[in-house]
């Protein structure tokens, strides 16, 4: 690395799991590379039988099958190597924040191990980069369109460029659906998890329960009424923070007496 000063070493973490549900899906491989001051490198990766079934999604998009992890060990028995490589360093990744760290986090708490969090520092590229790169509709008009967004933020400019946004996208990705139900549906399908409640995944189907999906310890994993009873300040810490709307009119309601119904 040519940019990143050290002035300790490093460890850079990338997971591939079953799925993206925090509180269900497990690890199958995980990756770290280890960069010293000096700019030495160690690796460790180590592939582990998650325990449950790969489901054939998430084996399209890593391509590790039930069968390449049969005979790996379980995760609690790779945890103390992983901790021991870890050490006392700062931590990186790309969406460590929300998806490696508390993915790991879980991994050890099931395994009786705990990765002490006092004192590091973490880096995450995909924060950085979802700040230094527009994503807002006159940078799609920028990129799809090859046009500068001219009055941008008029409520008829604005709309006028996104129709000519999504068609130049259904000419850029001829794997698109065509039809508004067909992309729908796939955008559905591939943003959010079959027991997902919400679009972000916060919180989960356990049966016909909502089950809080984050958190510290003691209220990720808990259904959402005894969180709701026991655990109120958590909720309102969510309601403060910049989560999705969906999520805070789950946790609005709850605060209230009302909880999700599973519609099947």
């Amino acid at each position: 690395m040519q940019y990143l000063v050290l002035h300790r070493p490093i460890v850079f973490i990338d997971l591939e799991t079953t799925g993206v549900n925090h509180a269900a899906d497990r690890i199958i491989e995980l990756s770290m590379i280890k960069v010293h001051p000096d700019g030495r490198r160690e690796v460790l990766t180590r592939r582990v039988n998650p325990g449950i079934p790969i489901p054939p999604e998430s084996t399209r998009f890593h391509g590790i099958t039930d069968v390449d992890v049969a005979i790996a060990p379980p995760f609690a028995q790779v945890a103390p190597e992983v901790l021991a490589f870890i050490g006392d360093v700062d931590l990186a990744g790309f969406n460590i924040f929300r998806f490696d760290l508390p993915m790991l986090h879980r991994e050890l708490s099931l395994a009786g191990q705990r990765l002490d969090m006092t004192g590091r520092a973490v880096v995450d590229a995909q924060v950085i980069y979802h700040r230094k790169v527009p994503r807002d509709l006159s940078a799609a008009y920028r990129f799809y369109c090859g046009k500068e967004l001219e009055r941008a933020h008029r409520a008829e400019a604005d709309i006028e460029a996104c129709l000519e946004v999504l068609d130049a996208q259904l000419a850029t990705y001829p794997d698109l659906p065509r039809t508004p139900q067909e992309l729908a549906g796939y955008f559905m399908n591939s943003t959010r998890d079959s027991d997902a409640i919400d679009a972000q995944g916060r919180f989960i189907w356990r049966g016909n329960e909502a089950v809080v999906g984050f958190g510290p310890e003691g209220v990720r994993g808990k259904p959402l009424r005894e969180v709701a009873a026991k655990h109120s300040g958590f909720l309102a810490w969510v309601l403060r923070k910049d989560f999705h709307p969906e999520v805070k009119a789950i946790v609005q309601n709850a605060l209230e007496g009302r909880f999700p119904i599973r519609r099947r």
